[in-house]
């Protein structure tokens, strides 16, 4: 498996785990969803031009 598929698991991943409805998450508010979310499109924009 490549490297850019095994981040972008994993960024998904994280991205389910801080979302503010799990009861261990509810007191984050959207922050960590927020920075991941925007790592994840920034990953994904990479992956699409080849430069990852």
């Amino acid at each position: 498996m490549p490297i850019s598929t095994l981040v972008i698991v994993v960024l998904i991943l994280v991205l389910v785990g801080a979302v503010p409805a799990w009861p261990h998450s509810r007191s984050w508010g959207y922050g960590p969803s927020g920075i991941v979310g925007v790592a994840l499109v920034v990953v994904l924009v990479l992956l699409l031009m080849g430069r990852l």
